[in-house]
């Protein structure tokens, strides 16, 4: 199926370029900026978007890395540990 008419993205392109950047790099967090580079396009009018990223939701190689999950409550964690406040 046609994702983005403007730049001729399918559903297919867009879960290749996916399952691509997810096996060149296991920790990279896969945004829809970085499929689009991946697949050597960019975005035009933006009017795909919501339909883009039900497409890449629907690959499960788009979760964050395990190494990556709950930085930000890490973060916090240490901040009031040693007295930074909200990081």
């Amino acid at each position: 199926m046609i994702i983005c008419h403007c730049q001729r993205i399918s559903d297919r392109d867009i879960h290749a370029a996916i399952d691509w950047m997810r096996a060149s790099d296991p920790a990279v967090v896969i945004t829809p900026g970085r499929v689009y580079r991946a697949l050597g396009k960019s975005a035009d009018c933006g009017g795909c978007i919501r339909l883009f990223i039900q497409s890449m939701r629907a690959n499960p190689n788009t979760a964050v890395p395990v190494e990556l999950r709950g930085l930000r409550v890490q973060a916090r964690v240490l901040g009031a540990k040693f007295g930074k406040g909200e990081t």
